[in-house]
This record gives structure tokens, C-alpha cells and sequence, in this order.
């Protein structure tokens, strides 16, 4: 690992770490406001990355430096009035906060390349970790909302299925990580979530 690498690294893992941990925390914040106590019960209702990382998310987003996870947020749909539309809105909260981040990150590039422009040291490092930040959320955002389990976008998938469907796409979640990390690992993810991604990056920033 070159200089430049271990820099970009240090630089990068607190937004990484920042990025999980919100969105892991979205996902207990609406979960417990719709009535179900479970992650309060499981310590996931905290800031604290510790109480949110999982090891091969983790480094599959320092890897690809776009895609990775988190240590999902249990929850008992049982819980919600609305059970379905429970697990959708819970679904939804953690690439919500991301793109929230994402966008609040971008307002914070732009503030300080307005104001200071293209300077070295110390600001153009918080501005590069910044528009990072940008790349990073949204990534997470993208990524989460795919239909393959447990990643959100299947569970929002899995509340809408009914019958035969429904009983079948539950049981591809005993091959969840080999799905994932296959489609990490080859062209697949870059050709179908990259596009997507840089049409984001583009539009807010």
C-alpha cells in the first residue's frame, strides 16, 4: 500500500464508520418510534459504531470504497400497526438518512470550495473526505436498496410478495452472503449501480 493509499485511508474511515452508523441508527430510530422496542433492547439504538459494524461489510466498503454493510438492525414487524408497511418504512430509513447525508455533505464541499477554493493542506483534505462522504452515502444508499437479501431493498421487496413468491425469496436468504459478495466481486454491481451512483453524484453536486 503506497503513501498516498494509507492517506486516502485514514481520511476515508471515519466517513465509512459515519455512514454505517447512521444508517443502522435510522433503522432503530423508526423501528422504535413505530413501536417496536427491539434494537432499544439490543443497544442499536445508539450512535456508537461499535454497536453497528460488521466485519465483512465493513471491509468490503474499504475495498470498493462504494458498497458494504452493516450489521442489520433486528426488528419485530409483529410490533407495527401496519406490519408490511412497517417493515418498508424501517426498509427505507437507512438509505434515506445516507442520501441525506450525502446531500448535506455536498452543501459542505461546495461551502468550502466557494470560500477557500482549491488551497492545499489540511482544508483541501476535510473537502476531499467530504465529497468522499458524498461518493460513500450515496454508494450505501444505492447499494442497500438492491433485492437481494438482507440487503433493505429485499425486505421492502419481501413485504409486497405474497404466496409462493414470497416463501421463495425468503429462502435465498440462507444465501445471502455468497449472493453478495459475488455480486460485489465481479463487473455486475459496477454496470448496474455505477451508472446510477454518478447520476446522483452529478445531480447534487
Amino acid at each position: 500500500m503506497s503513501g498516498s493509499d494509507i492517506l486516502y485511508f485514514l481520511i476515508t474511515l471515519p466517513v465509512l464508520l459515519f455512514a454505517l452508523t447512521v444508517h443502522e441508527y435510522a433503522h432503530a430510530r423508526v423501528a422504535v418510534k413505530l413501536g417496536d422496542g427491539t434494537p432499544r433492547w439490543e443497544g442499536r439504538l445508539t450512535l456508537n459504531p461499535l454497536a453497528h459494524l460488521d466485519p465483512v461489510g465493513l471491509l468490503a466498503l474499504v475495498l470498493t470504497r462504494r458498497f458494504g454493510w452493516a450489521k442489520p438492525v433486528r426488528v419485530n414487524p409483529m410490533n407495527f400497526e401496519n406490519r408490511d408497511a412497517g417493515m418498508v418504512m424501517v426498509s427505507l430509513a437507512g438509505p434515506g438518512a445516507n442520501l441525506i447525508l450525502a446531500m448535506l455533505f455536498s452543501i459542505m464541499v461546495k461551502f468550502i470550495y466557494g470560500a477557500y477554493g482549491f488551497r492545499g493542506g489540511t482544508i483541501q483534505l476535510v473537502a476531499v473526505a467530504l465529497d468522499q462522504g458524498v461518493w460513500i452515502n450515496l454508494g450505501l444508499a444505492v447499494f442497500n436498496l438492491m433485492p437481494i437479501p438482507p440487503l433493505d431493498g429485499s425486505k421492502i421487496l419481501a413485504a409486497v410478495l405474497r404466496g409462493n413468491a414470497a416463501r421463495l425469496y425468503y429462502q435465498l436468504e440462507q444465501y445471502s452472503y455468497i449472493i453478495l459478495l459475488v455480486f460485489i466481486a465481479t463487473p455486475v454491481s459496477t454496470w448496474i449501480l455505477m451508472p446510477i451512483i454518478g447520476a446522483l453524484y452529478r445531480a447534487i453536486m
